[in-house]
């Protein structure tokens, strides 16, 4: 029998994608014998862009066996607890999606379908009331998630905050040491095959390189699943036209913040990401609506003096229409991209990376197996578009064209059914498996001013005089635990005993 099985991996490019990639790789292959190589210029940089988590990526860290308290050092990570959006439905107002549970489910019911109802009934409550990791940010403080507990803590999550460039090189060393062959070169181009596979890499060097499968994470130019494979890109700039960024480091004003902040600019949005370090900060905008100088005059004015030159960053909102072709595999920014509202640039490199384990090939690269990849790949992505277009259509600011170009801007099809069921009647029909909950839509729908019309009728079963004794109650357990909960900043000084 022909052994068809992969031998060798080529990855093109490093990087947070790059670097994930080898390392999950060698960790999920060793034992079969196949050489991983990956090839990184180190005359061509990392976008790094994406210092901002959600609570997957401690799985990741724990699938490759990474040492988490080396880790946290090594990265200049802090911990997360959510995103706090800012000035987003109207100037002035904030609300929270921050991670973990929120409330209990009373008579079998999710609990923010017994808020819809308290809410309609003149109750006066607050996120921050019933959600653990909403009130430990606002006080600057976290705890450790405690699965055993019987209060919130059993439902708390939280992910990190990282300097990019450092996590590339913590995997870096983390993936060398399992195996991984580093090559420092520049490709010049791909070689393909008469069928149109990718025979072998051609270097600037003039050597070759060959592989039975290659991983595409050169960012932006899609060097070989694009300029060689020829995809093709499909553009979503009429739904997020947002199309820069400038990225400014600052240095500390104060502890750090144990979430992500996104606050809506005049033509776009900043993000601010605490680390032990430094403070990441960056302004994503759209070119049609402001131009970049008077938005480095905006960045500016919100953070302060810059502790290095601000760098330019110029995309295309939008996604390759297939993420693999032939034996080919794109990655992270070589594969299509989101604006980092909701911080998902590296939850898709990991999840591109997972269902490549769960469709891996052999030399046949069975088409339906390469589809089936794609298919899945293509609705996660689609469904992620829809979850920020989300942030910006239900806007109720007029203060600027850009808002008031957004809030009367056409959205997919699909997410104008979502919103429409969740107006009806408070429900939000997410499918099994989807990154973003149904809870996760209801902070963002809830936070931007959007009302369902009716609440879930099973929450009138409930005897809502007890429902209302429970939330006080409620309320009280999360405010306990965040007196008792220590400083962000001296959570990050105890390091993994805290964060386990």
């Amino acid at each position: 029998m022909i052994d068809r099985a992969i031998k060798s991996i080529a990855i093109v490019g490093g990087g947070t994608a790059g670097w994930m990639a080898a390392s999950l790789l060698a960790q999920t292959l060793r034992g079969t014998g196949c050489a991983i190589t990956l090839i990184e210029s180190p005359d061509i940089g990392i976008v790094g862009v994406g210092e901002a988590t959600i609570p997957p990526i401690l799985d990741f860290l724990k699938l490759i066996e990474a040492d988490l308290d080396a880790f946290l050092q090594a990265t200049q990570a802090t911990f997360k607890l959510g995103i706090k959006f800012q000035d987003w439905s109207r100037v002035g107002e904030s609300y929270w999606h921050p991670f973990g549970s929120f409330g209990v489910s009373i008579d079998r019911r999710p609990f923010h379908h017994v808020w819809h109802k308290a809410r309609a009934e003149g109750l006066d409550m607050a996120v921050a009331d019933f959600s653990l990791a909403a009130a430990l940010g606002e006080a600057g403080r976290f705890a450790p998630p405690d699965p055993r507990a019987s209060g919130p803590l059993a439902g708390l999550r939280h992910a990190l905050h990282f300097d990019a460039a450092l996590v590339a090189k913590f995997l870096r060393d983390h993936a060398e040491r399992r195996g991984v062959r580093r090559l420092e070169r520049e490709v010049a181009r791909a070689v393909l095959r008469d069928d149109g596979f990718i025979d072998a890499l051609t270097l600037t060097d003039g050597g070759q390189v060959k592989a039975d499968f290659y991983i595409d994470c050169s960012g932006f130019r899609g060097l070989l699943i694009e300029q060689a494979l020829e995809t093709g890109y499909e553009d979503w700039t009429k739904w997020l036209p947002c199309d820069r960024a400038i990225a400014a480091p600052t240095a500390h004003a104060g502890p750090p913040a144990p979430y992500t902040l996104a606050a809506a600019q005049d033509a776009g949005w900043r993000w601010k990401i605490p680390l032990r370090h430094r403070v990441g900060n960056g302004y994503v905008y759209a070119s049609q609506a402001i131009d970049d100088e008077t938005a480095l005059s905006e960045l500016l004015a919100a953070i302060g003096e810059p502790l290095a030159e601000p760098r330019k960053l110029r995309f295309t909102t939008g996604r390759r229409k297939a993420f693999w072709n032939r034996n080919c595999v794109a990655l992270g920014l070589a594969s299509g991209f989101l604006e980092p509202l909701e911080s998902t640039s590296i939850h898709l490199v990991c999840s591109g990376l997972y269902k490549l384990l769960d469709h891996f090939p052999d030399r046949d690269f069975a088409p339906s197996n390469i589809a089936a990849y794609n298919q899945a790949l293509i609705a996660e992505y689609e469904t992620f578009r829809d979850f920020i277009v989300l942030h910006y259509c239900a806007t109720a600011r007029d203060d600027t064209p850009f808002w008031r170009h957004r809030a009367q801007a056409p959205v997919p099809a699909s997410l104008a059914e979502r919103m429409e069921l969740y107006r009806a009647c408070g429900r939000i029909n997410t499918r099994p498996g989807e990154l973003f909950t149904d809870l996760s839509w209801f902070y963002v729908l809830e936070g931007m001013g959007l009302r369902p019309r009716a609440h879930d009728p099973l929450v009138d079963a409930s005897d809502f005089r007890q429902v209302r004794a429970i939330l006080p109650r409620l309320a009280q357990q999360v405010a306990a635990v965040v007196a008792q909960s220590p400083t962000h900043q001296a959570a990050l000084d105890a390091g993994r005993s805290v964060a386990a």
